[in-house]
């Protein structure tokens, strides 16, 4: 099967199992995103979730935050990977929309990236989820996806966003990024999963990808589902989607 002909299929099947994807993080404009996904590096959404509440209470705009010390805003984030990092990344970047993009948080990727703790994939998530513009943002469950199912080799990130830009219709971007994600959380984890069950894997890996996943999960035991993941079938094995 050609890559394109196989990117179609898993599209169609992500769109089934999760038709109206939403961004996990907590969020109520451009800036409280960009502060959120920036905390997600090294951390798991939940968690930025369970923090984010007491930073935004210190501050939600970045004129706010930019008044607080970087001490006041780890305390918030304490619990978070990286937190002294992180603290002093929103303290500065808050600074910097306040003295060159007047408070705003601005829609061009090149400013973005120059913003201290917001590498491409923080850049590319804003870009995408609060100004629509599309934008393929590449985080490990979308980078490994890509190599387990052949639409690419899996080198570099860089390198996986790229073919994904060019097997799928630009339009699409921005929700298939989430879909990926969400199906890597919920169907198709790293470790002990069976591939030739997988509503995906079953037909988009290749055998060689199926054999090598299964000898390394082997002496783990029985493959589970991780965190009671629920099971996904194609459409076009007319079976639903069960929690």
């Amino acid at each position: 099967m050609k890559r394109e002909e196989k990117a179609g299929r898993i599209a169609e099947i992500l769109a089934g199992a999760f038709p109206s994807p939403k961004v996990p993080l907590d969020h109520s404009d451009p800036f409280t995103l960009l502060v959120a996904v920036l905390l997600s590096a090294q951390t798991t959404d939940a968690r930025v979730n369970l923090v984010t509440p007491a930073l935004f209470e210190l501050g939600r705009t970045p004129a706010e935050l930019a008044e607080r010390s970087e001490a006041e805003i780890l305390e918030c984030i304490r619990t978070c990977g990286l937190a002294p990092s992180k603290a002093k990344a929103i303290r500065k970047l808050s600074q910097i929309l306040v003295d060159e993009h007047g408070g705003e948080v601005p829609c061009d990727m090149e400013a973005l990236e120059r913003l201290p703790g917001v590498g491409h994939k923080t850049a590319s998530v804003v870009m995408a989820q609060a100004f629509g513009v599309p934008a393929f943002p590449v985080d490990t469950h979308i980078h490994r996806l890509a190599a387990r199912w052949g639409l690419s080799n899996g080198t570099t990130v860089e390198r996986t966003e790229r073919d994904l830009k060019r097997l799928f219709p630009r339009e699409t971007w921005n929700a298939l990024h989430l879909r990926i994600i969400l199906f890597g959380r919920e169907f198709c984890p790293a470790l002990r999963h069976d591939l030739a069950k997988c509503a995906i894997c079953s037909w988009a890996a290749t055998s060689k990808r199926i054999a090598e996943e299964a000898k390394k999960n082997a002496p783990r035991g029985k493959p589970s589902d991780k965190d009671g993941a629920r099971r996904v079938t194609s459409p076009a094995q007319g079976r639903r989607v069960r929690s």
